[in-house]
């Protein structure tokens, strides 16, 4: 060889040496900026998820003063966290900064006012509310609500606090006979006001407002009638009334007695419940938010829950659950918006509670004396409590409450439901609605979902995939292979829409046909091949070999054809007419038209591809000297595909399989519009389901970014990411002992 061919050589030589260190790098670094970026898809998701499970805090900012003339009947702070308030039991009214600035300091006064009035009752508000009602000694009642003006001059905003009058400036008569209101309590809606009392002498009174608008004037139009309440106990201690002026609650003691005053004509009591601890005392009962709840402390620290509970046909108040606080409760706090409460003692031992989560979040002792008040601001960050003259401020980091492990994992008694249930329910058009967010029937959405396409797409697949690369003719699989995989193209959105459009429909309209469908397929292939098995040698010559599955195309064609025919005759002779409605009153079994068995058809054709492409190449590379082998020594084509081809073809075919699982757990647009997006736990493959890609879809654009549920959402996404994590660990592993098992082969 001359020096100039041995040069050239060298030099191509280089070349492909250069080429391959530069593929071998391309190819290590593309492996590892994959590794990383599903590293930082993993982190960033614990990111937005820990907060859920931070615990709470609160933390001192400010102590000031106020002249505290009377006892603190109600005080709070607006809705920024800029003014408080305090209303005392004497009618006397503080505004106060409660953030300070250069001009103002925490604490100083921002004005007063005063009810005029001998006082001798007050009502302060329920949960939410912002009206407080005093009761006077002529029997007669005012409502007055804390207003705050907000203006902008120069671009800096202020706000100014006084005093309204939402019923008007002047008492309203609640007892007609003048007596003095000695305990009273009060709510208001739109258009109704009410105010129940027990005056002086003992009776029960209720006066009711209703207001209408002047059609002239647009002004509201406020008219009351009285009304009496009968069976009164002989000692009030408290009196509770929900804002749907639906049910009064008076306690005397540890008996609490339910009135029922829908009917105003026919107040009645409709039961007494003793309603405290085990040796213990009542000392204080607040509504929880929303006031479908009664909180009831105890003197020996336990906080019990109660609230209405279907049984025997009726709804009757029942003790839910309990909680245990550290001391004595006298003090009872709810939370505005939120089924949180805050409980103190005296000695200024705070506790923080989740009602629906039964759990305690914080205990902190505040030094300082008795504690008289407490409140917490709208916002729920602020926490201000009064010891004697001295008014503490706290800051307070409790931002979701609600979620909690048993909250999401675990069945959960909500408020109006008979029992504990798993529930996924995140929204509602009512602002006392409380969020409901179980994972688990969104988990087990995903798992059924996931189930029913793999009973439709594994046989299929796995099935058509052996039969094409072993016992289909070449000429015919250079049609077969690219025309099933190129499926997979096929826009999974267009699946769903001709899913939950087309098909659905189809299945409701023709079930019977649907499922005698189902049943005969199979059948119809078995008894057309046991046909050609007996037909005569001659008879089977004409149709060249591995070409026998074009034999069934007219053979199903038939079937499906005849299924569907018969599907009204099966309906008019043994379901009365209507398939659906039998089901659901004879069998029992409900039936909605985008059901679990129109996803698993659907997200079936989906998943088949992907099982098929990858199990059919595990098939066609087995070493053909094995096959050829097996059939020289005797082995029968079915005992060489059974043990030997399939044996050494199982580590593709199970990667086929966990793959098209993989795909059918992620998939969103076809369940997101084929299941109608019910999050229910039932395993019939009549009712539709939620899954976790598919509620993550619906869901996020509408969560609020930073709150609860968009969190929560983005844990749906990590137990998603975690789920595909372990199918593929788990496939990885098992194809591993597979290979290792059949490699020697």
């Amino acid at each position: 060889m001359s020096s100039e061919s041995l040069n050239l050589v060298m030099a191509g030589s280089r070349k492909r040496r250069i080429k391959d260190k530069l593929a071998k790098y391309g190819v290590t670094t593309g492996g590892a900026l994959v590794l990383v970026a599903l590293l930082l898809i993993f982190f960033y998701l614990l990111y937005v998820v820990k907060p859920i499970f931070n615990g709470a805090s609160m933390e001192p900012t400010a102590s000031f003063t106020l002249p505290a003339a009377g006892k603190t009947a109600w005080f709070g702070v607006e809705e920024q966290n800029e003014i408080g308030y305090r209303f005392s039991d004497k009618g006397l009214v503080n505004f106060f900064a409660v953030q300070g600035d250069d001009k103002i300091k925490v604490g100083q006064s921002l004005g007063h006012a005063e009810v005029t009035g001998d006082v001798t009752a007050v009502a302060p508000p329920s949960p939410g509310q912002k009206l407080i009602a005093y009761g006077f000694a002529d029997g007669k009642a005012q409502v007055v609500q804390p207003a705050f003006k907000v203006s902008y001059p120069n671009d800096v905003r202020v706000i100014e606090p006084s005093l309204q009058y939402p019923f008007g400036e002047e008492p309203v008569v609640v007892d007609p006979q003048g007596k003095a209101l000695s305990a009273m309590v009060f709510e208001a809606t739109k258009d109704k006001m009410a105010t129940a009392a027990v005056t002086e002498d003992g009776r029960g009174v209720l006066m009711v407002m209703s207001g209408e608008e002047n059609f002239l004037s647009g002004e509201i139009e406020w008219s009351s009638e009285n009304y009496t309440i009968p069976s009164l106990p002989r000692h009030v201690d408290q009196m509770l009334l929900t804002p749907n002026l639906r049910i009064l609650f008076v306690r005397e003691g540890n008996r609490l007695s339910v009135y029922d005053i829908h009917d105003l004509s026919n107040i009645s009591v409709r039961n007494v419940l003793e309603i405290n601890a085990p040796d213990a005392n009542v000392t204080r009962v607040e509504l929880l938010s929303g006031a479908s709840s009664l909180l009831v402390g105890n003197d020996n620290g336990i906080i019990s829950q109660w609230f209405e509970v279907a049984k025997d046909g009726k709804r009757q108040f029942t003790q839910i659950r309990d909680f245990k606080g550290d001391g004595a409760v006298d003090l009872l706090t709810p939370e505005h918006y939120r089924k949180a409460f805050i409980s103190a003692d005296k000695d200024g031992i705070i506790s923080f509670f989740h009602a629906t989560g039964e759990t305690k979040l914080l205990t902190e002792t505040v030094e300082g004396g008795e504690l008289s008040a407490l409140a917490i601001s709208p916002r729920h960050n602020l926490l201000l409590m009064q010891q004697g003259e001295t008014f503490k401020l706290f800051s307070v980091e409790n931002d979701h409450p609600e979620v909690t492990w048993s909250a999401l994992w675990q069945k959960v008694w909500y408020e109006g439901y008979p029992e504990p249930q798993y529930v996924w329910q995140s929204t509602s058009a009512s602002n006392d609605f409380e969020a409901k967010l179980s994972l688990v029937p969104l988990v087990f959405g995903t798992l059924k979902a996931s189930f029913y396409a793999m009973v439709f797409a594994v046989p299929l697949g796995v099935a058509g995939a052996i039969y094409t690369a072993y016992f289909m003719s070449a000429g015919l699989r250079k049609y077969v292979k690219p025309t099933v995989e190129i499926m997979a193209a096929l826009p999974t959105v267009i699946l769903g829409f001709l899913a939950g459009l087309w098909l659905a429909p189809i299945i409701e309209g023709a079930l019977p046909g649907v499922i005698l469908l189902l049943i005969l397929l199979p059948m119809g292939m078995l008894l057309t091949a046991l046909i050609w098995n007996y037909l005569p040698e001659r008879g089977k010559s004409w149709l060249p070999e591995g070409w026998h599955a074009i034999l069934l195309i007219p053979v199903l064609l038939l079937i499906g054809w005849g299924a569907f025919a018969l599907s009204p005759l099966i309906e008019n002779a043994f379901m009365h007419g209507d398939s659906r409605i039998w089901l659901t009153h004879e069998m029992g079994i409900k039936f909605d038209q985008r059901n679990s068995l129109v996803v698993g058809i659907a997200m079936g054709f989906a998943v088949i591809p992907t099982i098929f492409s990858i199990a059919e190449d595990a098939v066609f590379s087995v070493p053909k000297h094995l096959t050829q082998g097996s059939l020289a020594l005797g082995a029968t084509p079915w005992q060489t595909l059974s043990r030997v081809v399939i044996l050494t073809a199982s580590p593709g075919i199970f990667s086929a399989v966990m793959m098209g699982l993989g795909r059918a757990v992620g998939e969103t647009m076809i369940v997101l519009m084929a299941t109608g997006n019910t999050p229910i736990m039932d395993f019939s493959m009549f009712q539709g389901l939620r899954t976790l890609a598919a509620n993550i879809a619906v869901e996020m654009p509408e969560s609020e970014v930073g709150s609860s549920h968009y969190r929560v959402l983005f844990l749906a996404a990590f137990v998603l990411f975690v789920f595909t994590f372990m199918f593929n660990t788990l496939a990885e592993f098992v194809r591993q002992r597979l290979r290792e098992k059949y490699s020697s082969m």
